[in-house]
């Protein structure tokens, strides 16, 4: 018999979160393929002229092309106060 361990998802439903593509908000998310996925809705633009076909403006996306839009400018202000700490010194 062996144990398996389910790493807790990174992000969750109603985050808002960037990726590649864009940024977008957490719909959904399922573990499959070893890894967490997340079902992202992107904010929708103006309506085509031949209109809409359905769900294009969601897309599954594997957690590692995800990044949290509040770790990311955390991150950004941590380097910030880095950078200016080493012009101090």
């Amino acid at each position: 018999m062996s144990a398996t361990f389910l790493v807790e998802p990174k992000f969750c439903n109603g985050q808002i979160v960037s990726f590649m593509g864009g940024e977008g908000v957490i719909n959904n998310y399922r573990f499959g393929s070893g890894n967490w996925e997340y079902l992202v809705q992107m904010p929708m633009g103006p309506e085509p002229e031949t209109g809409r076909v359905g769900y294009e403006t969601m897309i599954w996306l594997s957690e590692l092309d995800i990044c949290s839009l509040v770790n990311n400018f955390s991150q950004k202000l941590l380097n910030l106060e880095q950078k200016n700490l080493a012009k101090a010194c």
